[in-house]
């Protein structure tokens, strides 16, 4: 039974983990976060958006950023959990 799982098992789980973590890091991709932070204030600062809109955005994007974060935290140390 071992034999099987090394064999069989193994190498699904180990290409599963693989896909599952680059999904992760598309999903939760800080440099465009921070990308889009920027594009925030230029809008902001070419009068293209109104304060409110800006402040707005702002907040949602940097909410977006901490929880990017910690993804990639998680996932440098190994800690990633998949919950149904």
């Amino acid at each position: 039974m071992f034999i099987l799982d090394d064999l069989l098992i193994r190498p699904f789980v180990g290409i599963v983990d693989t896909l599952h973590t680059m999904a992760l890091s598309e999903l939760y991709d800080l440099e465009g976060l921070e990308d889009e932070l920027k594009e925030n204030q230029l809008l902001y600062e070419l009068g293209e958006r109104s304060e409110e809109e800006y402040q707005h955005r702002k907040e949602e994007i940097e909410a977006e950023i901490e929880i990017a974060r910690d993804v990639h935290e998680r996932l440098a140390s190994g800690r990633v959990e998949v919950k149904s």
